[in-house]
């Protein structure tokens, strides 16, 4: 029988290279025999518009007391979802999302809920409000915030002083410009500003927007030229006119 050395020396080298792709997938799919133990853990928390509460070793602290903290721990019994679970029941915590690297990494990506506003209300409650209009409970400074004072109930807190709040944080002019917002008994609203000595009556928290934007340009076309300390009171409730009390000498 003639053999067919051409034909068989193209098989075995099928073969061999088969076996070569076999061994290679299976060593690159292996995780690393060395690394079993959590070496490290990445903590990434979202940048907003204003400091929020949370810092890398607030997540640690929290993760600690859960006895869920992973660093040494073998990646094999590291649950990320228990962790996300963990973190998600801070009331500081919008959104937690936790994966596991085959280098030993545990990486942590949280997004904090935002304070847009700290209510300081006259019925003696204290408490923040955050973008999407919840409540936080009062935690600690929060540098650059607006204080709201007055008649604020949680419900009018809520529903109303969330929205201009929202707006004046969003507007870089208005979010320098005012510190406070304070709610009269009945429900209208005035704002203190960080420059000039008045106060800015919008009355109603509706048309927010347009109420401000009339007001800056007041600011712009008006008192850059009347000066800014020559009113104590400028209303701008109503469209298309600006109501405004001059400081008694």
């Amino acid at each position: 029988m003639t053999v067919n050395w051409k034909k068989s020396l193209i098989v075995l080298c099928d073969v061999v290279i088969a076996g070569y792709l076999v061994m290679a997938v299976t060593a690159f799919n292996k995780p690393d025999a060395a690394v079993t133990h959590c070496t490290e853990v990445k903590t990434d928390i979202e940048q907003n518009i204003v400091d929020g509460f949370l810092t890398a070793d607030e997540i640690s602290k929290m993760l600690r007391q859960e006895k869920v903290y992973p660093l040494s721990l073998p990646m094999q019994d590291i649950n990320a979802r228990q962790i996300e679970e963990t973190l998600q029941k801070s009331p500081f915590v919008e959104r937690a999302e936790c994966y596991k690297t085959q280098s030993g990494h545990v990486c942590i990506q949280v997004r904090q809920r935002v304070p847009v506003v700290k209510v300081m209300a006259d019925n003696g409650e204290n408490y923040y409000i955050d973008s999407h209009a919840n409540v936080m409970p009062e935690n600690r400074y929060v540098n650059d915030l607006i204080v709201a004072t007055g008649h604020i109930s949680r419900k009018y807190a809520q529903s109303h002083l969330s929205r201009v709040a929202n707006f004046i944080m969003q507007d870089k002019f208005w979010q320098n410009q005012v510190v406070q917002i304070n709610v009269l008994p009945d429900q209208t609203v005035e704002l203190v500003p960080r420059v000039g000595d008045h106060i800015i009556y919008i009355g109603s928290p509706n048309g927010v927007d347009k109420k401000l934007e009339r007001m800056r340009k007041f600011y712009l076309y008006g008192l850059n030229k009347a000066g800014w300390n020559k009113y104590s009171y400028i209303n701008v409730e109503f469209d298309n006119q600006i109501i405004c009390k001059k400081v008694k000498k």
